[in-house]
């Protein structure tokens, strides 16, 4: 097991539920149901790499290979991709433009799917 893993895992699922709560109930009144949909993406894909790291890290021993790479691509992938959503989705209470952050959450999201595409790769790799 990987302590480090485990508690980023959970840490991101901490704030997953912090955030889809907060979105729930104080963001519904005061973003547009376009921007609150997307924050309640960025939620989803955060609780998904928050499990996701949780099942890697207490697993981590019984693999024959180095998860570092992959855990590193997921949880940056996943801060950029979430990040940007919540940056995204809160112009609106901010009163500021953060359209910056638009080409951000692919370059998030394509860190995740590289992270998963090199677990896979390495699952086929040493399963021989």
């Amino acid at each position: 097991m990987n302590n480090k893993t485990v508690f980023t895992g959970a840490l991101l699922c901490v704030i997953g539920i912090v955030l889809g709560a907060f979105g729930a109930h104080a963001l519904k009144s005061l973003i547009s149901v376009e921007r609150l949909q997307s924050f309640e993406t960025g939620v989803r894909y955060q609780m998904y790499a928050g499990f996701a790291l949780l099942i890697l890290g207490i697993n981590m021993d019984r693999f024959q290979f180095s998860l570092k790479w992959i855990v590193r691509l997921l949880l940056f992938g996943i801060i950029l991709f979430s990040g940007s959503i919540y940056g995204l989705a809160m112009q609106e209470v901010f009163s500021v433009s953060l359209k910056f952050l638009g080409p951000i959450t692919p370059l998030g999201g394509l860190l995740q799917i590289v992270g998963w595409i090199l677990l896979l790769y390495k699952l086929v790799k040493h399963s021989n």
